[in-house]
């Protein structure tokens, strides 16, 4: 069953960062569940967190503009990959993206650092749930990623979350057609 408060205080929180982000001159697109939901145009599901993506150029600014708000750092993967924070109880992870020589839009740190993300990741009308308005992965982009996660990265098996997904954003696809 949905906690609709929950998700209530998540969207907040995704209108909140996202102000706070394009006002120091940080662009932030949804990725994952919500990034689903907001394509979809509705919630449709419990979200543990909330995935987004940034360049790795403005993670400092990113952190600052957080911190303001009111997050907490949250130890997690290298900073040169990902940036954690918490607030208020609910948690956010900003996976940070670069670009190779030739444009393509690539993974900023870490062990893949330099593996290019799946083309189309960024080059979509921002998604809506209700009156919120917030820039999306893209949904081809969100089927590649959540069906070749477990062969990039055989430690993250395939989730049933991620199974049904694909098929919510296979069947919104196909309906647009």
């Amino acid at each position: 069953m949905l906690d609709k408060e929950r998700a209530e205080r998540q969207l907040s929180l995704i209108a909140q960062d996202l102000k706070a982000a394009r006002g120091s001159g940080v662009e932030l697109w949804l990725r994952g569940g919500w990034a689903m939901d907001f394509f979809l145009g509705e919630v449709t599901r419990d979200h543990e967190d909330i995935d987004w993506f940034a360049w790795a150029w403005d993670a400092p600014r990113l952190a600052e503009a957080l911190t303001r708000l009111g997050h907490r750092p949250v130890p997690g993967p290298p900073a040169e990959l990902q940036l954690d924070f918490t607030k208020d109880g609910l948690d956010s992870s900003f996976t940070l993206l670069d670009r190779d020589a030739v444009g393509r839009i690539t993974v900023a740190g870490g062990p893949w650092a330099g593996t290019p993300w799946p083309d189309g990741l960024l080059d979509v009308e921002p998604g809506r749930v209700g009156a919120l308005a917030v820039p999306i992965v893209g949904p081809h982009a969100q089927i590649e990623i959540k069906r070749m996660m477990p062969v990039w990265d055989p430690t993250r098996p395939r989730r049933a979350k991620d199974v049904e997904d694909i098929a919510r954003l296979q069947a919104a696809l196909d309906d647009r057609r």
